[in-house]
């Protein structure tokens, strides 16, 4: 059985990226007109190979045919619990990007005391901040760029990646740990076509394109272990798939800043505090309700 969960996920990795190809490659589509042509394409692809991927491992994971209805909870995706999906993984991941928080909040106290040193903050500057606020808003959800960083790659990748393989490995034979550290290695290889995309499409030197992708690369596999330990904890997709909207949103958290110790000394607090409550705050008994016969991977399943 681990032989079929590891090529069973192989598949649905190399499924996940050769359909982004296939209208250029296969059906030999006319290349896009414009960038937004050219994700929406590209967002079309990610959906189908999100829907075949949650049918293909439903044929697989050992679910008989009466029990199809917990298959949805099988893959993480269930109502109950939520407010706790939601606000206890963000409250947690917020405390890695403390010294991002401390430096932005540091750009708009000065932005505020230099208001404040002209004259005040008039209504007419509070409008002004809320209509800039709210043009910002509108420019995000217009963006095709922005729906693809937060709404489409995260909810492809997270169905893929975690809600169709984390049950097939586990069901394989695979240990809980094993999976948590094993599932990245096929998300970061999902990553590997930015590499050609970056040597043939945007002109880097190889050493260049490889030095980007490497470093790429290394922060998939440790967001994917997070991710996945946030998946196999919870039982619920919605965990990882916050988390992952919320670091695409900050980037890489920010250690240092110059001339200001305190975004160090806020990172290397957010740190401690995070390993401190990394098991407390993803105790299964907070999302999930414990029943006596129980067969989901760790023991609580109120979705079934």
């Amino acid at each position: 059985m681990e032989a079929v969960a590891i090529i069973a996920c192989v598949f649905l990795t190399l499924f996940y990226v050769a359909i982004l190809y296939a209208p250029t490659l296969i059906l030999r589509l006319p290349p896009p007109s414009s960038l937004k042509n050219f994700l929406i394409r590209r967002f079309l692809c990610a959906a189908i190979s999100s829907v075949v991927s949650l049918l293909f491992s439903a044929l697989i994971l050992p679910i008989r045919s009466e029990e199809a209805s917990s298959l949805v909870g099988v893959y993480g995706i269930r109502s109950d619990h939520m407010w706790q999906a939601v606000v206890f993984p963000l409250s947690l991941t917020s405390l890695m990007y403390a010294g991002s928080l401390v430096l932005k909040s540091m750009f708009l106290l000065k932005s505020w005391k230099k208001n404040t040193n002209n004259g005040g903050v008039s209504s007419d500057c509070i409008k002004s901040a809320l209509q800039t606020f709210l043009d910002y808003m509108i420019s995000m959800f217009s963006n095709v760029m922005a729906w693809r960083n937060y709404v489409v790659a995260p909810l492809t990748e997270e169905l893929v990646f975690r809600a169709c393989m984390i049950p097939l490995l586990l069901c394989g034979g695979f240990k809980i740990y094993t999976v948590i550290f094993l599932c990245p290695v096929f998300f970061s290889l999902a990553h590997l076509n930015h590499l050609m995309e970056m040597y043939s499409r945007q002109n880097y030197s190889l050493l260049k394109a490889s030095m980007a992708v490497g470093l790429q690369l290394g922060y998939t596999v440790v967001f994917g272990w997070y991710a996945s330990f946030l998946f196999v904890r919870t039982g619920n997709l919605v965990s990882p798939l916050v988390t992952h909207i919320f670091c695409n949103f900050m980037g890489l958290p920010v250690m240092f800043a110059q001339k200001r110790g305190l975004v160090s000394v806020a990172f290397v607090a957010g740190l401690v505090a995070f390993l401190w409550l990394l098991f407390p705050m993803t105790r299964p008994d907070l999302y999930n309700n414990k029943t006596n016969n129980c067969r989901c991977w760790h023991g609580y399943c109120s979705w079934n």
